[in-house]
């Protein structure tokens, strides 16, 4: 590889709180990544926008809403309709176990819950890259 791992850490939805998101960007910089952080309040359309525009290897989004359900697939099925198959997609926030099973369906390769550590985050990563 010839170039770092580049991240888009997203906030899609309402949620008003980004400390999770911003100790993920952190760690993922820490651990050499490239991190782009799209800040609070994006539509998946922005995130897939960015996502393209910024040639990124893996999307990494938080959500605190509960609009999991939704919007994590709605970014997945976005990508896929741009031609975007090569991405990681990640989800992480307060997401019930129950709900899991169906985002992974949806496209969505891990989710990370509170109490998940950083290493844990950046480890999956850089094992199921898909460039």
């Amino acid at each position: 590889m010839d170039r770092p791992i580049r991240v888009l850490v997203a906030k899609p939805g309402l949620d008003g709180h980004d400390r999770g998101a911003k100790v993920i960007a952190r760690a993922l910089r820490d651990a050499g990544m490239e991190v782009i952080y799209t800040g609070l309040r994006q539509t998946p359309e922005q995130i897939v926008q960015a996502a393209i525009q910024e040639d990124v290897d893996v999307v990494a989004m938080s959500i605190l809403s509960g609009a999991h359900n939704h919007l994590f697939p709605k970014v997945v099925n976005l990508l896929r309709e741009e031609g975007v198959d090569d991405v990681l997609v990640i989800g992480g926030g307060v997401i019930p176990d129950e709900d899991m099973p169906g985002l992974k369906e949806a496209g969505i390769e891990e989710i990370f819950t509170p109490g998940t550590s950083t290493k844990e985050v950046v480890e999956f990563i850089k094992n199921n890259l898909k460039r």
